[in-house]
């Protein structure tokens, strides 16, 4: 949840599968977050679902509960490639789940794709892109697969697309897009106008938050703190009247750090204002050389990145950096 002058004015459901709640547990949740808090009565309130939980029913239970936006992680319209994530859903699904959220007068959808699959082609790309405009959604997120070490990915010897390829599916992503009408405003998002994520685009401006739940993480503008994992021992904590927690002060060179990391990921960038004039030396300097290879712009005292240098930010990021 957000909050900004003591009022709620996001709130986020999601890790974990929210859309496999029943009504009752779902009424319950929004019930204690309205009864104890000031939440505001344009809050944007979005919930996370997977495609093949939107049923008629549960449709027609986000339509009575004070949700409003609706993220949904489609992934890919290719059933093989679904089936490679291990995914339950299918493409048809994801189409189905669309039209019924409508039908339930959701009129804020966010999907998520993922490029960058073994053996993916920019044309593949094309056509998953294409698959989320016919949709008519308001917003997308788009990601890179990463395959980690020590996942179970990566033990089976699998291996992403190239650099290369991933470099053209990111840009022509972001032309298909922006073509389309969408707003690139943060490196892995777009919206259409007025449709932007309320609750991510805080969390890169530095509005506090409060967590809820196992290993829910908490920003008060000073101090953040995160609960406990175990989900056993954060249970039992709260019905002791008990938060088990541990927490770090954000400050000097941490706070900069923070600040840089997700003010960069945004169109607007980061305002220098906002810096000690120790650290605007600091990241001046270091940004000099980017911004004479074009990869950095400084406009109305806002660093950005430019386009050049989207598909290389954590690159530039990290070279900004105190460490």
């Amino acid at each position: 949840m957000r909050t900004a002058h003591n009022n709620i004015t996001t709130i986020y459901l999601g890790g974990g599968t929210p859309s496999q709640l029943s009504m009752t547990q779902l009424q319950q949740i929004f019930d204690a977050l309205y009864k104890y808090n000031n939440v505001a009565a344009d809050a944007e309130v979005t919930i996370e679902v997977n495609p093949d939980d939107v049923s008629i029913k549960l449709a027609a239970v986000l339509q009575q509960l004070p949700i409003n936006r609706v993220s949904m992680g489609a992934q890919t319209f290719d059933n093989a490639r679904l089936h490679f994530l291990r995914r339950r859903h299918t493409a048809q699904q994801v189409v189905e789940a669309v039209t019924r959220l409508r039908q339930a007068d959701i009129q804020n959808i966010s999907v998520d794709l993922m490029y960058g699959f073994p053996g993916e082609t920019l044309e593949d790309w094309k056509r998953d892109i294409d698959a989320a405009l016919e949709l008519q959604v308001e917003h997308l997120s788009a990601y890179c697969l990463s395959i980690e070490e020590g996942t179970p990915l990566h033990r089976m010897n699998m291996k992403a697309s190239d650099e290369e390829t991933e470099r053209q599916m990111y840009y022509t992503l972001i032309d298909r897009l922006e073509a389309a009408g969408f707003e690139h405003y943060e490196i892995s998002n777009f919206a259409r106008p007025g449709f932007r994520s309320q609750h991510n685009s805080a969390y890169w401006t530095g509005v506090p938050y409060i967590g809820l739940g196992a290993a829910a993480h908490s920003f008060d503008g000073h101090t953040r703190s995160w609960n406990v994992a175990d989900i056993r021992q954060y249970i039992d904590a709260i019905e002791r009247g008990e938060r088990l927690f541990d927490s770090e002060v954000i400050e000097g060179d941490t706070a900069y750090n923070d600040l840089l990391t997700v003010s960069l990921r945004t169109r607007e960038g980061l305002d220098l204002s906002r810096l000690s004039p120790r650290h605007r030396d600091y990241c001046l300097k270091a940004a000099q050389s980017y911004i004479n290879d074009g990869l950095l712009i400084i406009n109305d005292e806002h660093l950005a990145l430019t386009r050049h240098a989207l598909f290389v930010s954590d690159m530039v990021i990290c070279n900004l950096m105190l460490v």
